[in-house]
């Protein structure tokens, strides 16, 4: 029985390695969206500590803590809207890069139920030519037996 080869095999798997570094992009930039997620955690956070730090000072040393804390202030303040400003760029690039993996997905199932259904009609053919093929066999057989019984009935 002859093997099964399909025409657009190597496009489906060069389709695969296309999902694939889609798939390892998309892992990219949900690394570095968890990573500036957890750089905006904590700037806020040290943000928070000045200033429950300055809140617990007595009144007389407060005043000048509270003035360094505004200096730190608008420099943490710029560095959060920085890095909320980069959350928002890469939660998009992941959302376009999900949309395009799903795309790409959806693209090779139907490509591997193609792959599929041709592999089925290819089997059915073989399964036809070795039932002919059988039945050929068993006709040339019986036609032998017809022959070699009347050769024998002849002498």
């Amino acid at each position: 029985m002859r093997r099964f080869k399909w025409r657009l095999q190597r496009f489906l798997e060069i389709k695969q390695k296309q999902e694939q570094l889609k798939r390892a992009e998309l892992t990219t930039v949900t690394e570095r969206l968890s990573q500036r997620r957890g750089e905006l955690f904590m700037q806020k956070r040290i943000l928070q500590d000045l200033i429950d730090a300055v809140s617990q000072q007595p009144s007389e040393d407060r005043l000048a803590h509270q003035a360094f804390f505004m200096n730190c202030s608008a420099a943490n303040d710029k560095t959060i809207k920085m890095l909320e400003d980069d959350i928002k760029a890469l939660s998009a690039c992941q959302q376009e890069k999900m949309a395009e993996l799903v795309k790409m997905k959806q693209f090779n199932e139907g490509l591997g139920k193609l792959r599929a259904e041709a592999r089925t009609a290819f089997l059915q053919e073989q399964e036809k030519l070795e039932q002919k093929e059988m039945d050929e066999t068993g006709i040339s057989r019986f036609a032998r037996k017809i022959m070699t019984q009347s050769e024998e009935v002849v002498l």
